[in-house]
């Protein structure tokens, strides 16, 4: 997973979604904590410096940077609410789209980039798919081209608290 680096941005998590990024940085610090308190291979000499040693270093600078990717969406994190009743039938953030494609039908719920599964039902408000559902209402018809035109008829929209 690339490094997250703009600190202007906003991260859109669930309630769940934060409590596991939280519980991530908790055992993040812990495992820095005991690698650098444990025992680290020392450099043998100034112009021979130890393979074991590198690896270590190595390890600590990625432990690092996902604490401070972890740390980064924690301080930036927006977390996904219901939005006001009368918004309730538009696809938004959080919402759990139920839709006829072909015949079947599937349910996605929508939601921001970082806890994004497909495979599970969970789709990014920037994929193909959560971008043309947004803001259109029951009963809908929505045609998402990639590669080939399928057409997404919305039969119903739901939030949870």
């Amino acid at each position: 997973m690339p490094l997250l680096t703009m600190a202007e941005d906003t991260f859109f998590l669930t309630k769940q979604g934060k409590a596991r990024l939280e519980r991530e940085l908790k055992d993040l610090l812990r495992l820095r904590l005991a690698k650098t308190q444990g025992d680290s291979p020392q450099i043998l000499h100034s112009e021979d410096i130890n393979p074991e040693f590198l690896a270590y270093q190595e390890d600590l600078e990625l432990l690092q940077g996902r604490i401070n990717e972890v740390e980064n969406i924690l301080k930036h994190v927006q977390i996904i609410a219901p939005p006001p009743k009368k918004e309730q039938g538009k696809v938004g953030l959080g919402a759990l789209v139920k839709v006829e494609i072909d015949g079947q039908t599937d349910e996605f719920v929508i939601v921001g980039t970082l806890e994004a599964n497909p495979d599970i039902g969970r789709i990014s408000t920037e994929s193909p798919i959560g971008r043309a559902l947004l803001g259109h209402r029951k009963g809908d018809k929505i045609i998402v081209s990639s590669p080939t035109p399928v057409t997404y008829k919305i039969v119903g929209i739901r939030y949870s608290s």
